[in-house]
């Protein structure tokens, strides 16, 4: 009997410790406001065309905001920043203006596609123009130029233009 008690307070607990749905959090992308700086580079980000990113840190209640995706990937990329990230937004361009991007057509960087090299502008350097859908980054890279890359490809050396 003591064993069947045993097993019966035991069963809750453990559980509880393969429940790890429980303490995953979902994140979503922020709006843009007018106002909002380049954590980066200190711009206006909403000044200026091309796809914006944002990240969502550890711990933290502000989430740092990018006038570029470009700009994102040099903040997200450091190593210091690299293991505080839970979750990183770009504009998927297909589903928005080039010009002025909503805040609607937000997708995860994670699972993005790029094309790098573009003639398209953005600010603070050559485009990293993101994209929910492969097959929209290759039409994209198809008819303004450029590479088109998963998430993983993008690294500092690319970004330096090395």
């Amino acid at each position: 009997m003591k064993k069947l008690i045993c097993l019966l307070f035991l069963i809750p607990l453990l559980s509880a410790c393969g429940d790890s749905s429980a303490d995953t959090k979902q994140y979503t992308a922020e709006a843009i406001n007018e106002h909002d700086r380049c954590h980066l580079c200190g711009m206006m980000i909403t000044k200026y065309p091309g796809p914006k990113g944002q990240v969502h840190l550890k711990g933290q209640t502000v989430v740092p905001k990018f006038c570029s995706t470009r700009d994102m990937f040099n903040f997200a990329l450091q190593a210091e920043n690299k293991r505080q990230i839970e979750a990183l937004f770009v504009h998927d361009v297909a589903a928005t203006d080039w010009e002025q991007p909503k805040d609607a057509a937000f997708t995860e960087a994670t699972q993005a596609w790029y094309v790098y090299g573009t003639i398209k502008k953005a600010v603070m350097g050559p485009a990293v123009a993101s994209f929910k859908n492969q097959e929209d980054a290759v039409k994209f890279a198809q008819e303004f130029g450029g590479a088109v890359l998963p998430y993983e490809k993008i690294d500092i050396a690319l970004l330096a233009g090395e």
